[in-house]
């Protein structure tokens, strides 16, 4: 086939702008993307040679090759992985963000389809090369195909770029970058060795540079260091969680996340263990600092690296760790596992649900050491599986600081509420769930305060933990529910996420104190209320008993009951739910997610000394008006609108002239 041109997908143009200029903060990371898409394509072949061991062809060593010319100017890193076709190259390299591993994917049924949801992305990593270089050219032949069927490709990173068909005799890929003049810097052994070091020296795969040596320059005049022909590895070899603990700097822990992430902070905590007992297995879990913008988003998967023997397995491995701990990022490696594991097998396998529950203790350990801000406890756990990892002390290998309170507040702000969902994901695991959480509260509008916080602080004789979900936190810190509680000084949690009124479903109570919602069922303060106060409230309960069963003929359609109230103080009435039932703002919240839910009748509870409510013993004209106008304002204040707003705008106005 002749040399063509084609035009880039139109985003690639807008895309190359965006990597050059804003994408990658330092320059130096090019050479960190194109050395994990070497490896990643080495990763690919080892794979499909799994099944076809011919494709190794006559070289089964797998490398990457990292070489310069100065008087050229180029830079050149080569793989001899699994390589591809030109129509792959058109594809994958023309494409915005193209994976070929998607491709890749789409060819394989069943069980191997499911297999191969791992190799990495061959996405926006290939175009940060034009961050230092104004011309790429990439030659590549696919495993498999003969010498006569590779293709070069060529851009200069403009609107479109070349295809031609070429005789390559090596498998693989190699993509030379024509550095601008401004980064000539890499055309140096010492400056690139310093670079894959720093970013890829946890790639197990040797990565290799000619050696140099000093020649001296003619007469004596000067010299220069030349290549030797002779080829080494410059970086370990060796992937990093296989390594001691004690060999492993902070830094490299970081730079190992941020490789594997492509996330610029730093993570929050890590834990690197190696774990013996029926099952073996070493994990390096991270908890990070920033939630990615698809957390929430149904088709987000997460889950760490799976690797069976150091062989690279797959992709975000959900079955590893819980939904709701979906946030956290690593590896781990199994020594138990077969090579060809699958996504069924892993819902399956018992050596997995073994993998979990060890990674979901030492992800809630992290947690808790971050919250309490004390040393990690040592890692032996109560099933008898005890980590056997070599250590710098006693403990987990974390982040610097990492028991610092701020450190915590940061992780609650972006995953607090993605934690919440544990309490109905894991049952075994509740109780410490439970203790992470933190809330505002109507003493501290921080969320801050957890549930040992406000136990500590509980006034005596008080027998619940009160608390009120809403929408916002000023609706919760204004809800007339919460005005006796005010007057009393009882402190309750607001809880505003979203997830809170389905989560507390699942937590009844706490450390053997009942958790009670200020909005479900008649208010009950036990031992905080007098007996002056009780015998009050059912006096005003018989004297204005006439006036409630009008109430109740008038709202038949609206409220299940009408009653006297103790909690409000300032406010005529409020909306409550009976104690098992569905609260209202759980209603609304399956409404607007086009999910069916109950029709919720509430219980109307009316303040016997508020003036608006004594007005309805003697304005009987207006008595359906005053009534419909009381509940629909106690809607309001409860976060709820009135089924018929012109009606009640009519009733207000009526009222008004």
């Amino acid at each position: 086939m002749s040399k063509q041109t084609l035009s880039f997908q139109a985003e690639v143009a807008q895309l190359l702008h965006l990597v050059t200029h804003s994408l990658y903060s330092n320059q130096e990371i090019f050479l960190r993307e194109l050395i994990s898409n070497a490896s990643d394509a080495c990763d690919k072949l080892r794979f499909e040679a799994l099944d076809h061991p011919e494709l190794y062809e006559d070289a089964p060593n797998l490398e990457v090759r990292v070489s310069f010319d100065k008087k050229a100017r180029t830079l050149t890193i080569a793989d001899n992985g699994i390589g591809m076709s030109q129509q792959e190259a058109i594809d994958h390299l023309g494409t915005i963000a193209k994976s070929g591993t998607k491709d890749f994917m789409s060819r394989l049924t069943g069980d191997q389809k499911a297999d191969a949801q791992l190799i990495g992305q061959f996405g926006v990593g290939f175009y940060s090369g034009f961050i230092v270089a104004d011309k790429i050219t990439v030659e590549s032949r696919r495993a498999g195909l003969k010498p006569e069927e590779g293709v070069r490709w060529v851009s200069g990173g403009a609107g479109d770029f070349e295809v031609e068909t070429i005789t390559r005799a090596q498998r693989g890929t190699s993509v030379t970058l024509h550095l601008r003049e401004d980064a000539e810097e890499y055309l140096n052994a010492w400056k690139l060795k310093q670079v894959i070091g720093k970013y890829s020296d946890h790639i197990s795969l040797p990565i290799l540079m000619e050696k140099e040596e000093w020649k001296e320059g003619e007469d004596n005049k000067g010299g220069e260091m030349v290549p030797t022909g002779e080829w080494e590895p410059v970086n370990k070899a060796s992937a990093l969680w296989t390594r001691p603990k004690k060999d492993i700097t902070d830094e490299q822990y970081i730079d190992f996340y941020k490789s594997i992430t492509h996330d610029q902070e730093a993570a929050l905590a890590w834990s690197h263990n190696r774990v013996e007992g029926s099952t073996e297995y070493t994990q390096l879990l991270y908890i990070p600092a920033k939630a990615p913008y698809d957390l929430w988003n149904r088709d987000h998967k997460g889950g760490v690296k799976l690797y069976v023997k150091r062989v690279f397995i797959m992709d975000e491995a959900e079955a590893l760790l819980p939904g709701y701990l979906r946030f956290v990022r690593g590896v781990v490696d199994s020594a138990d596992l077969p090579l060809n594991v699958s996504r069924e097998l892993l819902q399956e396998s018992r050596d997995v649900k073994a993998i979990r529950e060890g990674s979901t203790k030492r992800v809630l350990s992290m947690l808790e050491d971050l919250a309490k801000k004390a040393a990690p406890a040592p890692a032996a756990d109560a099933d008898g599986v005890t980590d056997v990892t070599d250590k710098k002390e006693e403990g987990e290998a974390e982040a610097p600081n990492a028991g610092e309170s701020g450190k915590y507040a940061t992780f609650y702000a972006e995953f607090g509420s993605v934690l919440k969902e544990g309490l109905g994901e894991d049952f075994g695991n509740r109780e410490r769930i439970a203790k992470l959480l933190r809330f505002a509260s109507t003493t501290s509008d921080a969320v801050t305060v957890s549930f040992a916080d406000y136990k500590a602080r509980m006034k005596e004789g008080q027998e619940a933990i009160y608390y009120i979900t809403a929408d916002t936190l000023a609706a919760a810190k204004n809800s007339p529910q919460l005005e006796v509680f005010k007057k009393k000084g009882i402190e309750v949690l607001l809880m505003t996420d979203r997830v809170d009124e389905w989560a507390l479903n699942y937590l009844h109570d706490f450390d053997g104190t009942p958790l009670q919602s200020v909005a479900k069922g008649a208010v009950d303060l036990g031992k905080l209320q007098d007996e002056e106060e009780k015998k009050a409230a059912e006096q005003a309960a018989e004297s204005f008993k006439p006036v409630l069963d009008k109430l109740k003929e008038a709202l038949k359609d609206k409220a299940e009951d009408v009653r006297i109230t103790t909690r409000l103080v300032d406010s005529p009435a409020c909306l409550v739910v009976q104690d098992h039932g569905m609260s209202m703002q759980l209603a609304r919240m399956l409404k607007q997610a086009g999910q069916q839910a109950p029709e919720v009748k509430p219980v109307l509870e009316v303040n016997a000394e508020h003036p608006l409510v004594k007005k309805l013993e003697s304005d009987t004209a207006h008595f359906d008006d005053l009534a419909n106008i009381l509940f629909d304002q106690a809607l309001l204040a409860e976060g709820g609108l009135p089924a018929d707003p012109a009606a009640y705008v009519r009733r207000v106005n009526a009222l008004l002239v």
